[in-house]
């Protein structure tokens, strides 16, 4: 017996094409199209059996929420995305936000209605190759480096930055100027510059930024410049 079903894809010509092979094959399909913002009401109005859901970007932030809403108003619906290979974290958000099952675009139609028959019967639809992959990135996630700390250091200019150094080292307009060879007068100007690119209010809040996003660590260098009162910026031995 053929699953009632529906294929919604913001991809007309994809939707058509695989709705029509669907149909040949004897499964009753609701319907082959809608774009991504009405694709979560157009299968709450009609509730499939199993919607094959399609996702350009799966690692879009917000790419499942229609499959979360679709389950949370009618759990009875069983969702396979449709989408291109995704990132391991891709296929665990898929199955996270509720999805039966993941189906890759350039699948074989043989695949997919296995997909679909096994969504159908409460079953995981999803290659094995994905779902061990999905599987060692929940185990043994990589690390995501944090990149803030990086951004900001390349809005300041090298004397910034040796700047931001001293402040966070506690050092005075008067030390900062001393200590590199400047006016008091350009020293405070170079300060208020440091605060504006980084967006906080004082001395206290950039050191503290600074500190949190590791920019002092990647500052490297920038650090051997600290001289005391009355001295000529440079190297220290």
């Amino acid at each position: 017996m053929g699953v009632r079903l529906m294929v919604v894809d913001d991809h007309r010509l994809l939707a058509e094409a695989l709705a029509s092979a669907l149909k040949l094959r004897g499964h009753r399909v609701l319907a082959a199209a809608a774009p991504a913002a009405g694709a979560a009401e157009l299968v709450i109005a009609r509730a499939p059996e199993v919607c094959l859901l399609g996702t350009a970007q799966p690692a879009q932030p917000g790419a499942f929420d229609p499959v979360a809403r679709i389950k949370r108003e009618r759990p009875q619906v069983a969702v396979l995305v449709l989408g291109p290979v995704p990132s391991p974290r891709g296929i665990a958000a898929a199955f996270a936000a509720g999805a039966s099952g993941y189906v890759r675009h350039d699948e074989r139609i043989e695949g997919v209605e296995r997909a679909i028959m096994k969504a159908r019967a409460g079953e995981a639809a999803v290659a094995p190759a994905l779902l061990q992959d999905a599987f060692g990135e929940l185990l043994h996630p990589a690390a995501q480096p944090d990149d803030e700390g990086q951004r900001l250091l390349e809005m300041l200019t090298p004397r910034e930055i040796e700047v931001l150094v001293r402040v966070a080292d506690g050092e005075d307009t008067r030390l900062i100027a001393a200590g590199m060879g400047i006016a008091a007068s350009t020293a405070r100007t170079h300060v208020q510059r440091v605060l504006m690119k980084l967006g906080v209010g004082s001395r206290l809040e950039a050191a503290a930024l600074a500190a949190r996003t590791g920019l002092l660590d990647r500052a490297g260098p920038a650090r051997q410049y600290r001289a005391g009162p009355g001295t000529q910026a440079g190297p220290q031995p």
